[in-house]
């Protein structure tokens, strides 16, 4: 059930401790807000001096009270915060929201501190927000101690930045939305976003979470709080560039930047990640009316071709289909509007909406009601009528109630459906755009914005939640070529017959175990083809010495492996790995492999280990799928024997957190079974 925050969000008494008159100081504007929910708990303002700060008796301190304090809010200077929080739990504090920074943000001096106060909090059986936090607010129990107050609604937003709430306060106005809690994350000395998020899920006030976090901590934690959540979790995050990669020391490493991993974690999660807080509110009011299409085709409805023809290109952008519709569908709407109207998709009603306003009503129903369409976007000129009265086309107040008494049919009809309808307007405010928001219709001025709200209640891949990490097996100690391949076969993943070897003689006995043609591979190498290390389809022994002296003249390595040549006609050559995040843990990678890996990029992430249905999947849905069915008279190849070694890998790889990078590159799949060709892991 995760820990217990009630007295966090319900406290039966607060405190603010650093209350002051002066309106520089956050304990005033904390203090100000507290104050407005006096009713519902008692509220004491705490200053050393004692006095009165707005207008009420403050104490010199906690202990001066004479009662228990249920929460208290420190907000002081960081040479009294520890003495501060001492009296708190003192005091019977079973919460405590440490406004006060100076801690971990600013070294290991005051990350030890911050640490010590955590441990403390932790051994009296209390809870901390914190430190270096802008507050806490709850609009279902009246709880309010941030400096801002919060249109109360359904979202919780859980942030480490405070004036990014202010901006979302702003952005969601328009589209009905509001706060149930805000917590600003602070340093999470104690309690955490993944405590947070946990608590927020079982919140019934709350339908959605929202989170902003630059430090997920724990994010597998946060992955798997978020995959169980049940509700919608949206997440803006900062810092996904790809400079982790630069110092990687395999192909998986050089092409796993941070944004991958976060990705992948919110696929498998089924979070939605956003880029900006509009994209954020977007989502949002998209998701707000738990409307989920069942496909992914959207009929576009529009009073103008460029405004059709810009929609279109926006959805099918995103993601999403425009069909063409069918010819019952056509003749619907042939019947219902005039000559001139394009009825195909996008439909068009070509002017006819400034004749009779009505129109829209009646091909949004014919629409909604299609069984070929998943979803409709209408846009364009639609509450243009109502904010001008009459705007163009010069129809007056007549105009003006006709689309008035649209927006009350297109509303009627939505309520009847449980398709998604989102609309584009080019009067978003006007009367007639607000009777549709009202109605749960999203509403945007940006044919973009509409687009993304439609891709958010569209089906996507099935987030698979994220698997347990395996008991960890017996630590590898040597990781070299011979000894990673030994251990991969030992797990279950097939290679090549392969020995060993250090000169002439050994390699000449090698070469009489098995038949040609042969693969000669120089040792103790990172990357051998790039150094020159390897040689390939050598016929026979005598190609084989020849290839021996060569590479070793050339790069003196200690030993060598001598291989059996796999047959690669019929077979595709992939790339799976695993490197080691220091948030989320092991991710896997699977793409298109061989010596082109990092130039072609087709790959695709998961938080690992990634089970065999979920490798099939990730497989399939790279860019070059098609060739695993066999193109241009080559066969197609055993996917499912490749999911299984993905499984089989990725396992391993979790099996082993000593290991920072590992790969099997290339992973030959051919039409019956896989064969591992090449791997090297990389310790910690």
């Amino acid at each position: 059930m995760g820990r217990d925050l009630s007295a966090l969000f319900d406290p039966v008494s607060v405190a603010v401790v650093g209350a002051s008159d002066d309106p520089a100081k956050y304990g005033h504007a904390i203090a100000a807000q507290a104050l407005r929910a006096d009713g519902r708990r008692p509220v004491h303002l705490v200053n050393r001096r004692g006095g009165t700060v707005l207008g009420r008796t403050a104490a010199p301190s906690l202990s001066a009270l004479g009662e228990p304090v249920d929460l208290a809010v420190v907000s002081v200077p960081a040479a009294g915060f520890e003495d501060a929080v001492d009296e708190a739990l003192r005091c019977g504090a079973r919460a405590i929201v440490a406004i006060t920074a100076g801690f971990a943000e600013t070294g290991a001096a005051g990350r030890a501190r911050q640490h010590a106060v955590a441990e403390r909090v932790r051994a009296a059986g209390a809870v901390m927000v914190g430190p270096n936090c802008l507050g806490i607010a709850d609009n279902t129990t009246d709880l309010f101690l941030a400096s801002d107050s919060f249109t109360p609604g359904g979202v919780a937003l859980l942030s480490q930045s405070g004036n990014l709430a202010l901006e979302l306060q702003l952005r969601f106005h328009p589209h009905g939305l509001g706060f149930s809690r805000f917590v600003s994350l602070g340093n999470q000395a104690d309690v955490t976003l993944v405590d947070l998020l946990a608590d927020c899920a079982r919140h019934e006030g709350t339908r959605a979470i929202a989170v902003y976090a630059e430090d997920f901590g724990d994010g597998r934690a946060f992955a798997e709080a978020a995959a169980d959540a049940g509700k919608p979790v949206v997440l803006l995050t900062a810092g996904r560039g790809d400079a982790s990669a630069r110092s990687a020391q395999s192909h998986t490493g050089a092409l796993t930047t941070s944004a991958d991993v976060v990705s992948a974690a919110c696929r498998d999660a089924g979070v939605e990640l956003v880029a900006t807080p509009r994209e954020l509110t977007v989502v949002l009011a998209a998701l707000d009316g738990a409307r989920r299409a069942s496909g992914r085709r959207v009929a576009v409805l529009t009073d103008g071709g460029g405004h059709g023809v810009i929609a279109a290109d926006s959805v099918e952008t995103a993601g999403l289909a425009v069909p063409e519709l069918a010819e019952p569908t056509r003749q619907r709407l042939r019947e219902a509007l005039w000559e001139q109207s394009a009825v195909a998709n996008p439909v068009d009603l070509a002017g006819m909406g400034e004749q009779d306003p009505s129109s829209y009503a009646v091909t949004v129903a014919a629409l909604l009601a299609a069984e070929e369409t998943d979803a409709v976007l209408m846009t364009g000129y639609f509450g243009g009528y109502a904010a001008a009265e009459g705007g163009l086309g010069g129809g007056g107040r007549a105009l003006a109630d006709g689309e008035q008494e649209a927006a009350r049919l297109i509303a009627a009809r939505h309520r009847a459906t449980a398709k998604p309808l989102v609309v584009q307007s080019m009067y978003p405010e006007s009367p007639s755009c607000r009777t549709l928001a009202a109605a749960g219709v999203p509403v945007f001025a940006a044919t973009e914005d509409a687009a993304r709200a439609l891709l958010a209640t569209a089906p996507g891949t099935a987030h698979t939640g994220v698997t347990p990490l395996p008991v960890p097996a017996a630590p590898l100690r040597e990781t070299g070529y011979l000894e990673t391949r030994r251990a991969l076969e030992a797990a279950g993943l097939a290679f090549p017959a392969a020995r060993e070897v250090r000169d002439e003689t050994q390699l000449m006995s090698a070469a009489a175990e098995f038949t040609g043609p042969y693969v000669l591979k120089a040792l103790h190498l990172l990357h051998k083809s790039d150094a020159g290390g390897v040689a390939l389809n050598l016929s026979g022994p005598a190609e084989l010495l020849a290839a021996f002296r060569q590479m070793h003249a050339r790069l003196g390595a200690p030993s060598y492996s001598v291989e059996a040549m796999a047959d690669l006609s019929d077979g595709i050559e992939l790339i799976v790995g695993v490197n080691r995040d220091p948030r989320f843990g092991p991710v896997a990678m699977v793409g298109l492999g061989g010596v082109l890996a990092e130039a072609l990029r087709d790959v695709a992430f998961s938080l690992a280990p990634v089970p065999a249905d979920r490798a099939e999947s990730l497989l399939r849905g790279l860019r070059t799928a098609a060739l695993l069915g066999g193109v241009r008279g080559r066969p197609a190849v055993d996917v499912a024997a490749a999911a299984a070694a993905v499984e089989t890998i990725t396992t391993f790889a979790a099996e082993h957190p000593e290991i920072a990078e590992i790969e099997v590159n290339p992973l030959l799949v051919r039409p019956r079974g896989v064969l591992a060709l090449d791997s090297r892991a990389v310790l910690a």
